[in-house]
């Protein structure tokens, strides 16, 4: 494991992932009829969201302050970022309501994991939980292993009436852009 860094900035250096097509056909595919466990201790039904609209942002997985990130992590497009991008939906998630907009994050990491990641960041929406990749598979979100750990790459997916997915952000970079370009769309593209 590489030794812990500071999760709040951005190396000058990050390298930019490309766009692999990976989620070409996503939009105005339906979400599958899964639920996932959430940070608030409740399932949340993906194909019942709340509407008009919401905002799935998911990530590869967020660190701990202390604890090393997998060898390499910096070096691998699109993984480092994690805690900025939340950060920044944090940081606009009040705007996004405004826009009719609802915010959840999701990774593969575990919901206690996530619950305490929430609390520290101050987070004011649900991180859902699919260790097992569940969603992934069902709708062909790429993924990427680091670590023996397999994980999500950066997309953003805004949900339209409770399931359909309206609008694909992906590649996602720089990730401490994703909320304000997920806002600008919103606020250009009304409900």
């Amino acid at each position: 494991m590489a030794e812990p860094h500071d999760f709040n900035s951005l190396p000058p250096d990050l390298p930019a992932p490309p766009d692999d097509g990976a989620c070409a056909g996503l939009a105005g595919r339906r979400l599958p009829a899964l639920s996932l466990p959430s940070t608030a201790g409740r399932m949340v039904a993906l194909d019942a969201l709340p509407r008009p609209r919401s905002v799935l942002y998911c990530y590869p997985m967020t660190g701990r302050p202390g604890v090393a990130q997998p060898d390499g992590w910096d070096a691998i497009p699109g993984a480092r970022g994690c805690t900025v991008q939340s950060c920044g939906f944090r940081d606009h998630a009040r705007e996004m309501a405004e826009a009719g907009a609802t915010v959840f994050g999701l990774s593969t990491q575990e919901t206690a994991y996530q619950q305490e990641m929430a609390a520290r960041l101050h987070l004011p929406f649900e991180v859902l939980s699919d260790p097992d990749l569940r969603l992934a598979r069902a709708i062909g979100l790429p993924s990427f292993v680091a670590g023996g750990l397999t994980l999500l790459r950066r997309v953003t997916l805004v949900i339209r009436d409770g399931d359909l997915i309206e609008k694909v952000f992906y590649p996602v970079f720089p990730p401490d852009r994703s909320a304000a370009e997920t806002l600008t769309w919103l606020r250009a593209n009304p409900a």
